[in-house]
């Protein structure tokens, strides 16, 4: 019998080693690959900056698959990432959102464009390190189900995947702890068995996304006002590219209370502050729709709704309120529903599906 073929997505971190492991002991033709997305050519600048994505990832990965003895390749994905996930990232904050890249580079370049290419070279399936699980559901529909291990859960930024995607997915290490992921890179003599973790986005490694964004949209963010939600004048701005819904810290204006980002305007130039109740919101409106655990929503559904990857949740109802447009009234309100960030609804511990958030109150 045939061995199927496993092109594994490596970064040089500990998950994916490990997945990779795991794949070949279970019998599978495992290939590894890292995905090429950095855009600068100096060796010196991608080295210092890559993050996950650096040479120093590579050269990790190249060290784990040479140990497992499996083939591996580096994939040019500079032209798809830009596209993307640079591009996607610069004119969201230009326009006064909040995107969330790994969600687009997950949908877009991670699988669209690394399962497509896999596929040219014969794989049956792609593999990642992600701590998530992939369901078959007594309706034939393919879904996520959380993780094991709920701290490192990753269902969220991965939300918006296809049918035919999960369907060519394999996620191996969905079901441990990293306690025990450490552990068997440790067994499988991996030297990466104690490598952190990368938190940042790839590339944006020093967390300055407003200097960023202008190098890359080569122009400067011009200066507009404070504003309440009524327009009174409350002081100045750096730039709406600074700032981002829900956002307290870093304002650099004291009113004698805390204050919030409320709103970005950017057809005025405005950010729009408020008191912690005035952030606060009951209902979440969301678009550019995914289902995952069910073909299309009918009715009202309670659901549990997570509106940014380091919110914990909570309960809702939602419906629909147009044939690509959901509305989520939550029973108790949430603070900080940036439009363009995603809210990903859970039916239990199944992926139900979600959206772009296009707004709130």
């Amino acid at each position: 019998m045939e061995r199927k073929k496993v092109v594994v997505g490596m970064s040089g971190g500990v998950d994916s080693s490990v997945a990779a492991w795991l794949l070949k002991e279970q019998g599978y033709d495992v290939i590894g690959v890292t995905m090429q997305i950095w855009q600068e050519e100096d060796n010196r600048f991608v080295e210092e900056n890559g993050g996950c994505c650096g040479l120093s990832a590579v050269e990790d990965a190249r060290r784990v698959a040479a140990k497992l003895e499996i083939p591996y390749y580096v994939m040019n994905f500079r032209k798809e990432f830009k596209e993307k996930v640079i591009d996607y990232f610069v004119d969201e904050y230009i326009h006064g959102r909040t995107p969330n890249p790994c969600i687009a580079c997950n949908r877009y370049v991670k699988w669209e464009s690394l399962l497509k290419r896999s596929i040219e070279i014969g794989a049956d399936y792609i593999a990642t390190g992600h701590y998530a699980r992939i369901k078959e559901l007594s309706n034939g529909r393919l879904t996520l189900r959380m993780s094991a291990a709920s701290s490192k859960d990753q269902t969220y930024a991965l939300y918006n995947l296809t049918q035919e995607q999960l369907r060519r997915t394999l996620m191996p290490v969905g079901g441990f702890h990293k306690d025990e992921i450490r552990a068997m890179a440790d067994l499988a003599g991996l030297r990466i068995a104690s490598k952190p973790d990368s938190q940042d986005i790839c590339f944006v490694p020093d967390g300055d996304y407003a200097s960023f964004i202008e190098k890359t949209a080569g122009k400067t963010a011009k200066p507009g006002n404070f504003v309440t939600p009524e327009g009174e004048i409350l002081g100045r701005h750096k730039g709406i590219i600074h700032y981002t819904v829900g956002q307290r810290k870093g304002l650099g204006i004291a009113l004698g209370y805390p204050v919030f980002v409320l709103e970005i305007r950017p057809e005025t130039n405005e950010v729009v502050l408020g008191s912690s109740e005035e952030a606060l919101s009951g209902c979440v409106r969301a678009n550019r729709l995914n289902f995952m655990s069910v073909p299309k929503l009918t009715g009202e559904k309670r659901v549990w709704a997570k509106i940014r990857y380091n919110h914990k949740g909570a309960w809702c109802i939602v419906r629909m309120t147009g044939e690509d447009e959901l509305v989520c009234e939550f029973e108790e309100p949430q603070r900080a529903a940036a439009p363009g960030q995603a809210v990903v609804l859970y039916d239990g511990e199944y992926v139900l599906g979600g959206g772009i958030i296009t707004g709130g109150r």
